[in-house]
């Protein structure tokens, strides 16, 4: 796995952030965030069913940059 490191959230400091990855093999995105609280989780699966292998986190909004320049590294070529 070829993982290339995007950007991590600017105001997380040194400690656990929400941070961007691009798969270079698969062209995944791999998202690292803020684990979503009860009602969120909630309101969620009133959408879309949870299964026990996935999760539901939350990017705060100052991250788009990052997610737009990730997701560029994804289109096709």
């Amino acid at each position: 796995m070829q993982l290339r490191f995007v950007g991590k959230d600017p105001e997380s400091g040194d400690h656990g952030c929400p941070a961007v990855w691009v798969d270079e093999e698969t062209r995944d995105l791999v998202i690292q965030g803020v684990t979503a609280d009860a009602e969120t989780l909630a309101r969620t699966v009133q959408d879309s069913p949870l299964p026990s292998h996935e999760g539901v986190i939350r990017v705060p909004q100052r991250m788009i940059p990052l997610l737009r320049e990730a997701l560029d590294g994804t289109e096709p070529e």
